[in-house]
């Protein structure tokens, strides 16, 4: 015969600690996460290290003042021989040879052709952060590399080439209000 007598029933076990333990793995694995995370990014390379400064490259008007020391018959050997790629193909420029070339220039005769050098370096990765930096604030660049005698192969970041003054004019002075040194760099006919 059946016993059809309502009986206690048994109580169900609630897990214990089940949140708290869950709450922990994941403030356990978090923390995992973000010290692998922290690790990467601080042993990357950073491309843009000097974004506020300039970078270290040539000194400011280097090409004019080796000029100048070559005209005033000066015997110390200039510190960064950029025009020796290409002897006799490459001249420095100075501001005033630059007006007066212009000023003699005869309409629809062939143009000098100019580049200007924004900056030189040894390590190619500075070469191309300044390429990078030159095209965010809107200036197409090249990296050209230089091999020059006893002191190895060097990396030039030019614009250009350039015919006209009024063009040369906007991108030195674009260079100026970014802080950037340039010289400008004539190519022989």
């Amino acid at each position: 015969m059946k016993d059809y007598k309502p009986r206690p029933r048994e109580k169900k076990r609630k897990p214990v600690g089940g949140t708290l333990l869950g709450i922990f793995i994941g403030l356990v694995l978090g923390l995992a996460v973000a010290t692998v995370a922290a690790i990467y990014v601080t042993n990357a390379p950073v491309p843009f290290l000097h974004k506020g400064q300039a970078p270290r490259a040539t000194p400011p008007h280097a090409d004019q003042k080796l000029a100048e020391a070559a005209k005033a018959g000066a015997a110390e050997k200039p510190k960064f021989d950029f025009y020796k790629i290409l002897p006799g193909q490459e001249e420095p420029v100075t501001e005033r040879e630059l007006r007066s070339a212009a000023a003699k220039q005869a309409p629809g005769a062939p143009r000098d052709v100019y580049f200007v050098q924004a900056g030189a370096f040894q390590n190619p990765a500075d070469a191309d952060n300044l390429k990078a930096r030159l095209a965010l604030i809107g200036l197409q660049a090249s990296v050209e590399p230089a091999n020059l005698p006893d002191k190895g192969t060097w990396y030039r970041v030019r614009l250009g080439p350039y015919t006209q003054l009024d063009e040369i004019n906007r991108v030195r002075q674009t260079l100026a209000q970014n802080a950037i040194d340039a010289s400008l760099v004539k190519i022989k006919n």
